[in-house]
């Protein structure tokens, strides 16, 4: 598949630490025809002027991830849109596994992902993230969502909820098809463990999405969330 047919879409605020890295790792696929799309959500440090350069387009939208990444699908020219937060680091051989499958038109997929820093215990979660995205054909934001075009606007994109909109999204693209589920795996940042506390944000994480499966308002849990460690 050409590069040009793939649209990369990556929700910002306030990532003007982690961001350059990210468009590093994306900037020769955006030389072979890929676009690159940053929806920023109302940061107040660099991030908009360090993406400029790098980018084809540089949005804003409503903060909120949701929001954010439905924006950058409405501007978005491609036949596959791929989702990337900016905290991703993605290695060449991910690029070119990604477009191997493509070229077979999958509905959509995700990818293994690794944690950043070092440990036992990050390793572990880690592998423990991979395993359970194979076992319920669910993803989280993290894993790096890709999809049809026409298949996320047939589904009226993300839910436009504050919290849990990757899952929503990947249950309703359940009914469709199973997830390619690819590797290598791409090196997602370990901060939110390391600055709470591993333990603690696995429990939290567990906690919120077992609340969200068993009924629970996306608005409820986002309350919820914003007094605990960020997911």
């Amino acid at each position: 598949m050409r590069a040009s047919a793939l649209s990369v879409i990556i929700p910002v605020r306030n990532e003007a630490d982690a961001l350059p890295r990210l468009l590093q790792d994306l900037a020769p696929l955006r030389t072979a025809g890929a676009q690159l799309i940053v929806v920023d959500g109302g940061s107040s440090d660099a991030t908009c002027e360090l993406a400029a350069p790098y980018v084809d387009l540089l949005l804003t939208a409503q903060a909120g991830r949701a929001a954010q990444m439905n924006a950058g699908a409405a501007a978005a020219n491609g036949d596959y849109l791929w989702f990337v937060h900016a905290d991703t680091r993605i290695g060449a051989s991910s690029i070119e596994r990604l477009f191997r499958v493509l070229a077979e038109r999958p509905c959509w997929g995700r990818f293994d992902v690794r944690l950043s820093g070092n440990g036992l215990a990050l390793r572990v979660i880690g592998s423990m993230i991979n395993l359970r995205s194979r076992l319920t054909g669910v993803a989280s934001g993290d894993q790096a969502i890709f999809l049809a075009r026409e298949t996320f606007e047939a589904l009226g994109g993300y839910a436009q909820i504050p919290l849990m909109e990757d899952l929503d999204l990947c249950r309703r693209l359940k009914k469709q098809a199973r997830p390619r589920c690819l590797r290598p795996p791409l090196t997602t940042s370990s901060r939110r463990w390391e600055r709470h506390g591993v333990w603690r944000t696995v429990w939290l994480m567990w906690r919120l999405r077992l609340a969200y499966y068993r009924g629970v308002e996306p608005e409820r849990l986002a309350r919820q969330y914003q007094q605990e460690p960020p997911l």
